[in-house]
């Protein structure tokens, strides 16, 4: 990763040239998959948030609302449907030739999609064709979408120190707590506009802006170099030659287990930033879209200093323990939160869908961004942490509008429903916490997957820490020291 040093050059001169380069290379690691992450969600967020109150009414026919609303939904879902092929195919490249050839691409194929999606005719226009583009768009989008967040997460925890990988593999993701604030500020903003404006043409244009965060990205990580762990598999040539047949022989027990653990997280983010909305602005309940709309905002804030901070307590106590608080937190306010969105209050829905996300969801999200990679051997981690997130992300997000939705006709807006659907995620990823091993600092370039080991062995990663690969917690004659 650095040019051969001169025989006359001093080592300690040697060792600063390469504290700087590695340096310079995660904080290049830091902006690029924050700037992906941002964009992602930014797409995912304002979709959600458009699905709820104008897909619904653009692309579908308006003879039965509710169908629509559940259409709109279905199309939204599959988004999801099309996250764990992209994952899989993204995956295995990503194993066999290397992180950052895939961010390059996922990148330009899930923003251009989004791009497209906001100069789609509707189906006053074009009738049944304008959902059916809606479709291939979106599932180009999921596609795309489904190996930038294993990417960026298994980039960030390949790079990060050690003992600070929670909080460095964290800070990616305040892109996604970004990414959805600036869709919620953005849409508040729109539903500003008169009725008639809004539907015509304003909605359109948050979809056109990706293109700024598509050029920004793809300058970023023109410049992005290898992770070191990859280059350590691509030195001793281990890279792996049949991840796919290794990821369902060796590491399924990981896949499932981080599938379980994203249940809460994935599922109770898209219920409190899509079908919450929809119930609140139901006819039953009769609130502002563009009100409500500010407690995904908000709850975005909170995420941007929760994230990174409950990142950097795993650090200190570990990865489950925090993402069992979180866990456990939601489901103690699954029952509560719905009940109170269902009273009618517009400042009060605000905070519930503020808390949900910022707290709630983020508490678990913070450590989990070095958890999975933590959870997968090297040599398939890529293709792993892809399918535990994006197959969760079926299950979990992407049922969760559709069957959202579906469960509001089915019992005319009944808040014990949708807080039992909520409970029984919590309580799948509460259950998991159980299952899995504890994974702080341990070392990345051990080939078996952490969720084999027995939950009391200990790594050696902080021991051998004096000389790693930065943020592999493994020995490397060639590389920097990893910094504390």
């Amino acid at each position: 990763m650095s040019s051969t040093p001169s025989p006359t050059t001093p080592p300690d001169a040697v060792a600063a040239d390469a504290d700087r380069e590695y340096q310079a290379n995660l904080r290049r690691a830091t902006l690029s998959s924050s700037v992906g992450s941002a964009l992602e969600y930014f797409d995912f967020a304002m979709y959600g948030l458009m699905t709820a109150l104008v897909f619904n009414q653009l692309f579908f026919d308006q003879s039965n609302p509710a169908m629509a609303l559940i259409a709109a939904f279905g199309v939204y879902g599959v988004g999801f449907a099309a996250r764990p092929i992209g994952g899989l195919v993204f995956g295995l490249l990503g194993d066999k030739v290397g992180r950052r050839f895939v961010l390059v691409t996922t990148i330009v194929l899930m923003g251009g999609s989004s791009m497209l999606i906001g100069v789609l005719p509707t189906y006053e226009s074009v009738g049944a064709l304008a959902p059916a583009l809606l479709v291939v768009l979106r599932l180009a989008q999921g596609f795309g979408a489904g190996a930038e967040q294993a990417g960026s997460t298994v980039l960030m925890a390949e790079y990060a120190p050690v003992k600070r990988r929670g909080f460095f593999s964290a800070l990616p993701f305040v892109g996604i707590q970004a990414g959805t604030l600036l869709a919620g500020l953005a849409f508040s903003a729109l539903t500003l506009l008169p009725e008639e404006q809004f539907l015509s043409w304003g909605w359109r244009l948050p979809f056109l802006a990706s293109v700024v965060l598509i050029l920004v990205a793809l300058w970023i990580r023109a410049k992005l170099e290898e992770t070191p762990t990859f280059v350590h598999l691509e030195k001793r040539e281990q890279t792996a030659e049949r991840p796919l047949r290794d990821i369902f022989t060796k590491g399924l027990p990981g896949v499932v287990t981080g599938i379980g653990l994203r249940m809460a997280e994935n599922g109770g983010s898209y219920l409190f930033q899509s079908v919450s909305l929809a119930f609140v602005t139901s006819a039953a309940i009769g609130l502002d879209r563009g009100s409500v709309a500010w407690g995904v905002t908000l709850g975005s804030l909170i995420g941007v200093f929760s994230v990174p901070l409950t990142g950097a307590i795993s650090d200190k106590v570990g990865r489950v323990p925090v993402y069992r608080f979180g866990a456990v937190f939601m489901l103690v306010y699954s029952f509560p939160a719905w009940w109170m969105l269902s009273l009618g209050s517009t400042g009060l829905s605000i905070a519930v869908v503020a808390i949900g996300i910022g707290v709630a969801v983020n508490s678990m999200l913070g450590p989990q961004c070095a958890m999975l990679p933590e959870l997968f051997g090297n040599r398939h981690r890529y293709l792993g942490v892809a399918m535990a997130r994006e197959l969760s992300a079926v299950l979990a997000g992407g049922l969760a509008g559709v069957l959202g939705a579906s469960l509001m006709a089915w019992t005319d807006g009944n808040w014990i429903v949708l807080g039992l659907y909520m409970a029984t995620l919590a309580a799948i990823t509460t259950a998991s916490t159980f299952l899995v091993p504890e994974t702080r600092g341990r070392d990345l370039l051990r080939t078996e997957d952490a969720i084999r080991l027995s939950t009391t062995e200990k790594d050696s990663a902080y021991e051998a820490e004096a000389a790693v690969v930065p943020g592999s917690g493994a020995a490397d004659e060639t590389s920097s020291p990893a910094r504390a």
